[in-house]
């Protein structure tokens, strides 16, 4: 299994933070894909457990479900669909709280298709996930705690 991780600090309380990144359809707005749908909703809806979206990107469809959704600590989803290169892809997003702030760590896991070139596949996937993070430490978070 090819393992990635990844944190950063955002300068906004937990609650916040867990409001906009769990947002899926509200990604398109911040995060960089061209379009967000939700194509199930969850429980709690419409983001919780068992929603599945599909995030459109650079002529890519990658369709996610979600499997586990903890308010405002932790969420889970796996890749259900749109990289064939990739197996047994499982994200997971901890929100943990950092002074006022909020630090975010995001582990994704997978398996390549062809053994021997998850780390390609890193080279890709990482800088893809890192600057969705740098978009969420740059997102405009109303002032006052």
């Amino acid at each position: 299994m090819q393992q990635i991780k990844i944190q950063a600090e955002v300068a906004a309380p937990v609650e916040a933070v867990w409001s906009v990144y769990t947002d899926h359809v509200g990604w398109a707005r911040w995060a960089g894909p061209q379009e967000v749908v939700l194509r199930q909703k969850g429980d709690p809806p419409p983001n919780g457990l068992g929603a599945i979206r599909v995030i459109r990107a650079r002529g890519i469809a990658v369709e996610e479900e979600i499997t586990a959704f903890e308010p405002p600590k932790r969420m889970v989803y796996r890749l259900v669909g749109g990289i064939p290169v990739v197996r047994d892809h499982e994200g997971e997003v901890v929100f943990e709280p950092f002074g006022e702030n909020t630090r975010v760590v995001w582990r994704v896991r997978f398996r390549p298709l062809i053994p021997g070139t998850g780390w390609l596949l890193e080279t890709v996937l990482r800088p893809q996930l890192q600057g969705i993070l740098d978009r969420l430490v740059t997102y405009p978070f109303e002032s006052g705690r």
